[in-house]
């Protein structure tokens, strides 16, 4: 019986041997093809008597069409008395019309195979929808109605202000929230640019005659956009456009007065008592989406902090192990951005965090990337620019940034190209000129008892309570 185990362990061991010889090498995949240049379908383009202008672009196979109409009425044209009023005016709008109820919009919606939303957005409020092809004339109607003839529903206002009490209620007890609002009101001051909550009482405080107001003092053709994307008979989508939108009052357009950022080095405390962890933002005034720098300050922004591979990631996560998910980010408003890093990291590693910031910028200033690391970058920034336009909504967004922006007509067709031409040393010289941590503002929400000495070595000190 012994002899008989040792043959079969024998046997068992060459059939093992015979089978990981047999085994095939674990190949190498092939390294991907390089980015193909994006080429959008040819738009159609027209304006209405009011003002209003009109893109369409057939484009794709499934049978949907998305509507994307965009209004200048966002919160930069609230007053500091009327923080949230322009989103308490859309979703009253989405409340219902002097023809249907919110109920009755939403299942006309459903019925045309799709839904439809208002959304509040720093410069730009807007109704979008989407719907099969076949009811793609009827979409148009449904969003035109919410924006032309919202019936401000008095029985739901006390709902809606409970609802963003709530809302308000959430967002300030998050520690990602504070800093936001901190950092944006040492940029923009007293700017709208620089509101990012309103307070209880003004909430309990609007009215229905407030929203009103608001609705007529922005919403009007001349303020808007309409996109419509997808697969549709473009004769009938133009004739129900014009239609449909012809009665929208003409109003007039106007921007708030441009914002004067700060650009100044010191350290802003946001008290947190007990927190575990300290949230950061390190960030300043840069150049806006309509500067020729602007796609290679992305690709700058990219190799620094701006996805899984890039130098912060490396370093404050899998380095040192200070946090888990730490980004940088360009975030663009009308003629004015800011670039910042973002990091949640340990209470006690505060101020080593904030050390390993401002060395990964200073490295970047110092000397360009590899073509390797640059490339890498750049292929990340495309892969996502090919997400984005991956389906109809994306190129909807993609084309209210362009108009939204100033940029040129063929920014979409010309985007890889620009983007694959950035070199090393222009890397550097983005990050020399437009991300200079002597003029940071940085941010840090969390226990100050435990972060004020950490953070000492790095600015003047401003100290908030929660």
């Amino acid at each position: 019986m012994k002899n008989l185990r040792i043959v079969t362990v024998l046997a068992a061991t060459c059939v093992a041997a015979s089978a990981l010889a047999q085994a095939p090498v674990k190949e190498t995949p092939p390294a991907p093809a390089p980015p193909r240049d994006f080429a959008l379908p040819a738009p159609r383009q027209f304006a209405l008597d009011n003002g209003l202008r009109v893109t369409l672009v057939n484009y794709g196979n499934t049978p949907k069409v998305d509507i994307g109409l965009y209004v200048a009425a966002g919160n930069s044209y609230e007053t500091a008395n009327e923080v949230w009023l322009g989103d308490l005016t859309a979703q009253l709008m989405r409340e219902g019309t002097t023809t249907k109820t919110g109920a009755q919009i939403s299942k006309a919606a459903a019925q045309m195979g799709g839904q439809v939303e208002i959304n509040v957005g720093v410069d730009t409020a807007s109704v979008t929808g989407s719907a099969l092809s076949e009811f793609a004339p009827d979409l148009a109607k449904l969003v035109a109605d919410l924006a032309l003839n919202p019936k401000f529903p008095a029985s739901e206002l006390d709902r809606l202000k409970a609802d963003n009490l709530r809302r308000l209620s959430i967002a300030k007890s998050s520690p990602q929230q504070m800093a936001l609002e901190k950092f944006r009101e040492v940029v923009y001051d007293k700017h709208p640019y620089g509101r990012v909550f309103p307070t209880d009482a003004q909430i309990k405080g609007y009215t229905l005659a407030q929203a009103k107001s608001f609705y007529e003092a922005n919403w009007s053709a001349s303020r808007a956009r309409v996109y419509v994307v997808g697969r549709f008979d473009a004769p009938s989508m133009e004739a129900a456009i014009r239609s449909a939108f012809a009665s929208w009052k003409k109003g007039s357009m106007s921007h708030p007065a441009p914002p004067k950022p700060r650009a100044d080095r010191a350290v802003y405390i946001v008290d947190k008592p007990a927190a575990v962890q300290t949230t950061l933002i390190v960030g300043l005034p840069t150049i806006d989406a309509s500067h020729p720098d602007a796609i290679a300050l992305s690709v700058t922004n990219s190799v620094l902090g701006g996805y899984f591979s890039s130098r912060m990631t490396s370093n404050l996560r899998e380095s040192k192990g200070y946090t888990y998910s730490p980004f940088s980010q360009v975030s663009n408003r009308y003629r004015d951005a800011t670039w910042a890093q973002n990091a949640d990291v340990t209470t006690a590693v505060t101020g080593a965090s904030l050390k390993e910031i401002f060395h990964e910028i200073d490295r970047l200033q110092a000397e360009p990337p590899s073509e390797a690391e640059l490339e890498s970058a750049k292929n990340y920034m495309l892969g996502t620019f090919v997400l984005r336009n991956s389906d109809r909504s994306g190129i909807i967004a993609q084309l209210e940034f362009i108009n939204f922006h100033g940029l040129p007509a063929d920014y979409l067709n010309t985007y890889v190209g620009k983007v694959r031409a950035v070199t090393p040393a222009q890397v550097q010289q983005m990050t020399q000129k437009y991300i200079d941590d002597t003029k940071t503002a940085i941010i840090a929400v969390g226990d100050k008892k435990l972060i004020e000495d950490q953070v000492k070595p790095y600015g003047p000190i401003w100290s908030t309570p929660r």
